[in-house]
């Protein structure tokens, strides 16, 4: 993981925000070499975009981090079994509190999970999407929830 801040910011913005797939596969990279070092888990878990959200970007980030960090690390990709159920506002715009009150019920799990996965997402600013996704993914049966980003916010 890398603090948020020059130059992975910039490639984090032209991946999610700017259709740049090369910047997106550098990440992935960055990412892989990050995560050589722990425990692996037996799964791997894509934080989802909403469908709404999916359509006008064309593609979801964390996915294509995903699949890349699992044919890597061999672990298993378990796309799909987070779901994003609510449409919210783009946590950009909200503060620390309005965050978590945002995210409140806004995933689900659809089938079985293993006892322990990596939920993956490209950034970390509040926690407050890993702490909402990894409430879902514990209320499912998930024993152990770690967090892999490639970058944190300070």
């Amino acid at each position: 993981m890398f603090v948020y801040g020059f130059p992975v910011e910039r490639l984090l913005l032209r991946f999610k925000f700017h259709q740049d797939l090369a910047a997106g596969r550098l990440l992935s990279e960055l990412l892989i070499e990050r995560v050589q070092a722990l425990p692996y888990p037996q799964a791997i878990v894509p934080v989802p975009l909403h469908r709404q959200r999916l359509r006008k970007r064309g593609y979801d980030q964390a996915l294509e981090l995903a699949k890349r960090v699992a044919c890597a690390t061999e672990v298993p990709l378990h796309a799909g079994a987070l779901c994003r159920i609510r449409d919210t506002a783009p946590q950009s715009e909200l503060g620390a509190k309005a965050r978590y009150r945002n995210l409140r019920n806004a995933f689900t799990v659809k089938g079985q999970l293993p006892a322990h996965v990596a939920l993956l997402d490209d950034v970390m600013t509040t926690g407050a999407t890993l702490y909402a996704a990894a409430a879902a993914l514990r209320r499912a049966g998930v024993q152990r929830v770690d967090a892999w980003v490639c970058a944190r916010a300070t």
